[in-house]
């Protein structure tokens, strides 16, 4: 016999209960009208993932607890289709993330997530008690064993259910993006499949909430650790895998669409970060204050990639030490993406503060006063122009510069949403020429004048001011910022490795000193294995250096 099998990934909204109702029941309507007799939602799919401290709130429990009711009872709809619905539920004055069966109107099991991780970027066991005990249900003869996301990484939970009967195990998740992160997922689930000799099935989400990115990319696995079926990445999508029952044994049939390369998957992660957090939070459109430089024209293109160019607005804001190439660059940049442009001089304004401060500044030189005034002359225009027009302003810093302090506090940080803060210098050129020849979104090739690529990285507030001025080569600061913040290396091991002394020492204490402008920097998403947000929490009063 063969059971069709479909994953609902779906692009599920935090605290958005009718919504996401309506989202599984579309897709159990679509997967029943293809044949599918069991379909399976992502982790926590009811209410989105994370919902934070919205756990501790009884009204938002009891909200879920009801919208879960409504499911249950829509279920009755699609005669013999099993919903697996992710959803947090209290039980005996606990709270569990849990996994219930729905099948004509009844519920049929559930399941309590066994695994709570609580590392990274993951509170789970702030919120929720352990689950112990595995399930196992039967599906139109096929015994189902329901695993949680961090269950399927670790033996135990897996081995608990194939013990009480299981022939296919399917798991519901919702698991961070980051570079890499994909390629790993698969290979640990064909651990879990070959361990057990049973294939598996991985039900993904899609979207991104606040600093964090799921991918989507839903998978199947045989039980030979081959694999069976992929879904798009990225993107909404209604997977459908054949599982054929034989003899006691299943085996898994679907359709396997490609892996991303390294930089289309980053790429994909920065476009769908930018593009739920405007679309999410209800804001019109994205104001960029384009420099001229690398880092805004990447996120330009990021923005015009997520949002269209008719939500994007750029404005140029001239300063003395601006570069006629750099207002050039801007403008043909802005030309070429097709978005709204304008330009406004800050010398008056710049002028005119440095005028009020002669009497208090007298008789001491011109140093980074006067570069964060302008910095910050921009970030007050920026804001302006966002109460006015409503748009958020996204960031420009990247995580160098956000690692090493190499940016001003209500200047370049103000803004709403920080798009390249965890993704490196190095990281940001090779992402530009990556975009230039590569054109995912059908926005055109090329957004970003080679000019812009090619010249030496400059913050332009002083005469004649470049990057490595104040900073090591990025070659050598990214790969030690590498080394100590997201390997958690000690600064004697990275000398060791052959950095010089006086790199290693000088780029570890501007990590360590900067930690206050990081605690004030707007979120940003999470490509890496290791951001300056949640899982990063360092103290900002702190004099451990080594």
């Amino acid at each position: 016999m063969t059971l069709s099998i479909c994953c609902a990934q779906r692009n599920f909204v935090v605290g958005d209960l009718s919504g996401n109702v309506q989202k599984i029941i579309a897709a159990a309507a679509d997967a029943y009208a293809n044949g599918a007799r069991l379909l399976l939602t992502p982790e926590l799919a009811l209410c989105g993932y994370a919902a934070e401290d919205l756990y501790l709130r009884p009204a938002f429990l009891d909200a879920c607890a009801a919208a879960l009711l409504e499911l249950q009872a829509a279920s009755a709809q699609w005669p013999g289709l099993v919903l697996v619905i992710g959803h947090p539920q209290r039980d005996e004055g606990k709270l569990f993330n849990a996994a219930s069966v729905l099948c004509d109107g009844q519920p049929i099991a559930h399941y309590f997530k066994q695994l709570l991780p609580n590392f990274g970027v993951f509170d789970e066991q702030r919120y929720f008690a352990v689950g112990s005990t595995p399930c196992v249900v039967d599906v139109a003869g096929v015994q189902v064993g329901l695993l949680i996301c961090e269950d399927a990484w670790h033996a135990g939970p897996a081995q608990a259910a194939v013990a009480a009967g299981a022939q296919l195990l399917v798991v519901i998740n919702a698991s961070p993006f980051h570079s890499g992160k994909p390629i790993e997922r698969e290979t640990v689930i064909a651990q879990r499949a070959i361990e057990n000799a049973v294939p598996v099935i991985y039900s993904h989400l899609v979207g991104g909430q606040d600093e964090i990115v799921f991918d989507g990319g839903s998978f199947a696995i045989e039980a030979n650790g081959q694999l069976a079926a992929r879904a798009a990445a990225f993107e909404e999508d209604l997977p459908q895998v054949a599982a054929h029952l034989v003899d006691g044994r299943v085996s898994l049939m679907g359709e396997v669409k490609p892996q991303l390369s390294h930089h289309h998957a980053l790429w994909s992660a920065l476009v769908l970060a930018v593009r739920d957090y405007v679309g999410k939070n209800r804001f019109p459109g994205a104001l960029i204050g384009l420099s001229g430089g690398m880092d805004s024209a990447l996120v330009l293109s990021i923005a015009v990639d997520a949002l269209g160019a008719d939500k994007v607005r750029t404005v140029m804001m001239p300063s003395p030490y601006t570069a006629d190439i750099s207002w050039l660059d801007a403008r043909e940049m802005s030309e070429r993406v097709g978005v709204q442009h304008e330009e406004i001089d800050i010398a008056p304004q710049f002028e005119a503060f440095k005028a009020a401060l002669t009497t208090t500044f007298a008789g001491r030189a011109e140093d980074t006063t006067e570069e964060n005034l302008q910095a910050r002359i921009r970030g007050t225009l920026l804001m302006a122009m966002s109460n006015k027009f409503g748009h958020m302003v996204l960031t420009t810093g990247n995580k160098s510069e956000m690692s090493t302090g190499y940016c001003t506090l209500y200047g370049d940080m103000a803004g709403g949403f920080a798009v390249i803060k965890d993704v490196l210098k190095t990281e940001v050129f090779a992402l530009a020429r990556w975009r230039n020849a590569h054109d995912p979104f059908g926005t055109g090739l090329d957004p970003i004048p080679d000019r812009i690529i090619t010249r030496p990285p400059s913050a332009e507030l002083r005469p004649d001011q470049k990057d490595q001025d104040s900073l090591p080569d990025y070659e050598v600061l990214d790969a030690i910022v590498m080394h100590y913040m997201e390997n958690n290396e000690s600064v004697s091991s990275i000398v060791a490795k052959g950095f010089a002394v006086a790199d290693v020492e000088r780029v570890t204490r501007l990590i360590q000193i900067n930690e206050h402008k990081r605690r004030q920097a707007p979120v940003g998403p999470r490509v890496t294995g290791r951001s300056f947000g949640k899982d990063w929490r360092y103290p900002i009063t702190n004099k451990f250096r080594a």
